[in-house]
């Protein structure tokens, strides 16, 4: 058998052909046309041998054969078009010396390269053509018919992108709401209607998927276009939203699931970023729960202001080695530290403090699982009070610049030992402020979304095993935010405080947990209570149906930025407030529950405890300003 010629080959001969060919044909209509004369131009002449020799010089050194037929195009056409005038040229050139153009009418080195281009030109395109229809009629049979949502940049960049490669995807039209688009066409494409018309439109027009291209929406309107696309009951997806666009975990064309983040996210942050560079650039940074979910998108955000150098204070051995070799990858010129350690630990932390002499210090290191907490006081006073203390002494006694606490919604009128420890680690940032250099700021926010440990990856868990996806109360409602928005706010925190404010950021709505429940269910494309039960389980010990950002007492303001709130501090009488801290890490060391929750009681006289544990004999510690429920 004899062997397949290589598809190169084969390109190679047939394009020698056709010089051979040009050239004959250009010759015989050039005789054809003198009276008399003999047409017959044999082929195996010198003649012949030259110009297939120069020709095919001209096509190599051209790069003709880089190109595939099945790409053809315009610029594959102009380049056919100068290899043949070159050649004709260098043909010209080399009979005129080898005879003179003996038996060379000048005539046909005008007609042979026009010959020539048709014949090398015509086949290609009516191969790519031929390629181009096959694909077509097998995709009309296989890929699903889509719709997209969005007729703008994003919709006209999709439908190229998916036009241009062997997509599983055919767009059958778009859908937009500027009236100006409507009967026009996008890639030879229709624009069909408005959002509105997508029910009418997606039956109509029987497409098998709905495609969203709006990356610059609004939470508000992604829920209303998800709405629309939920009430065709077909399937739908999205681009990407413009921030992870911008950031580059997206490329625009993706196709991925609508997350519940595209529903629950607002609009973008808008941030004073000279102002946060004058805080951060330059800075020596010490970050604590650095591989945390907070602490981590911390470390990401600060490392790109050009800080002096980033540590990182991290308990859990891998989340330290998550974090180091992500910011050693994505930073490679950042000065970076791992330090495993507690942030309780004060001698890491003295030792770390007098090495690092760090000048901005954020302390997200806690313990913030509410029921788990609940049963586990000691643990909870001990990381989240006592760490905070040892972290905030070290700041002020080695002159730092700045501290920030990461606290928490849930240190507002406390219900939960987690929340009331919080407090308490509140309460002493604010009034050692007031005597040291290191300005001290506290930043308060409710859940984000995703967080290790939060209810969405919770809900998405239980979604995916088929249900039920337990809720603990029907109308429990909580804020919500993304994690770079939540860090983007501290940031700005950071830059604002002047020493000793709680800022408040703000949350937007607070969403009922059923209804992020049930749309998490539908984003599956199933159905709540019928494909996936939804169980309410009860609330649980320390859970409050909502939650607050400021305490009355706290006459919270503005500031300059929209989204920060400001809360007065609330101060206390500081060798009380010593003592008691004192005799609470006293009763941490012996495990004295008991001797702990009187000193909890004491700084904290309005926490109520559960049945059977509130103590005796409390003396609660005397305020000197703003007398009230902490």
């Amino acid at each position: 058998m004899a062997a397949s010629i290589h598809p190169r080959a084969a390109v190679v001969l047939h394009d020698l052909g056709m010089v051979l060919l040009a050239w004959w044909i250009a010759k015989s209509l050039r005789y054809a046309l003198m009276p008399g004369a003999d047409i017959a131009t044999p082929f195996m002449t010198p003649e012949f041998s030259f110009v297939l020799l120069i020709q095919g010089t001209v096509f190599a050194w051209t790069g003709l054969y880089k190109g595939l037929w099945r790409f053809a195009s315009v610029p594959d056409l102009w380049n056919i078009l100068r290899a043949a005038v070159v050649g004709a040229l260098f043909i010209g050139l080399t009979l005129f010396v080898y005879n003179r153009l003996a038996g060379v009418p000048r005539s046909v080195l005008l007609v042979y390269p026009v010959i020539l281009a048709l014949l090398l030109g015509v086949p290609r395109m009516a191969y790519r053509f031929w390629k181009d229809s096959r694909r077509d009629l097998l995709r009309s049979g296989a890929a699903q018919r889509v719709l997209i949502l969005g007729a703008n940049h994003a919709g006209d960049a999709l439908a190229r992108d998916l036009m241009r490669r062997n997509s599983r995807y055919r767009v059958s039209g778009f859908l937009d709401d500027d009236l100006a688009l409507r009967g026009s066409r996008v890639h030879g494409v229709p624009v069909l209607g408005t959002l509105a018309d997508v029910r009418e439109v997606a039956h109509q027009s029987g497409v098998d998927m709905l495609l969203i291209a709006q990356p610059t929406a609004s939470s508000a309107e992604m829920r209303r276009m998800v709405k629309l696309c939920e009430d065709t009951g077909l399937p739908f997806r999205t681009v990407p939203r413009l921030e992870d666009v911008v950031t580059g975990r997206a490329q625009l064309n993706d196709i991925k699931e609508v997350a519940i983040e595209d529903l629950l996210g607002r609009d973008a942050v808008e941030l004073d970023w000279t102002r946060i560079r004058e805080t951060l650039t330059g800075r020596r940074v010490v970050i604590t729960g650095g591989g945390g979910s907070i602490g981590a998108e911390l470390c990401r955000q600060v490392a790109q202001l050009g800080v002096a150098s980033l540590t990182v204070v991290e308990l859990s051995e891998y989340n330290l080695y998550a974090i180091e070799r992500e910011l050693r990858q994505s930073h490679p010129h950042l000065r970076f530290q791992g330090v495993l350690t507690s942030a309780g630990d004060a001698v890491a932390i003295d030792r770390l403090f007098a090495r690092v002499q760090p000048e901005v210090v954020f302390h997200a290191a806690a313990y913030k699982h509410v029921p788990i907490l609940q049963s586990q006081l000691r643990e909870a006073f001990r990381n989240n009070v006592l760490s905070t203390k040892v972290m905030a002494d070290a700041a002020d006694r080695y002159g730092c610049l700045g501290f920030v606490l990461i606290s928490t919604d849930k240190a507002v009128n406390p219900t939960s030992i987690m929340g009331a420890c919080k407090r308490i680690a509140e309460i002493y940032c604010q009034n050692l402020s007031q005597r040291s250099r290191t300005r001290f700021v506290t930043v308060r926010f409710g859940n984000v979304l995703d967080s290790a440990g939060s209810v969405v990856p919770l809900f998405r868990e239980q979604i995916r095993k088929g249900g039920p996806v337990t809720v603990t109360h029907p109308e429990i409602t909580r804020y919500f935010m993304t994690i770079p928005e939540a860090c983007q706010l501290i940031l700005q925190s950071a830059a604002l405080g002047r020493g000793g404010e709680i800022f408040a950021l703000d949350m937007g709505e607070p969403v009922r947990i059923k209804d992020l429940a049930e749309q998490m269910i539908r984003l599956t494309g199933k159905h709540p209570g019928v494909d996936i039960p939804i169980v309410y389980t009860g609330l649980r010990a320390g859970e409050k149906l909502f939650e607050e950002l400021f305490h009355p007492l706290e006459n919270y303001t503005a500031t300059t930025h929209t989204k920060i709130f400001l809360s007065q501090p609330r101060l206390v009488a500081w060798e009380l407030l010593l003592g008691h801290l004192e005799r609470g890490r006293e009763a941490v060391a012996s495990y004295d529950e008991d001797a702990l929750r009187h000193e909890v009681s004491a700084l904290l006289p309005s926490f109520r405890w559960g049945e059977g544990t509130q103590p005796t004999n409390v003396v609660p510690l005397r305020r000197i300003e703003n007398e009230g429920a902490a």
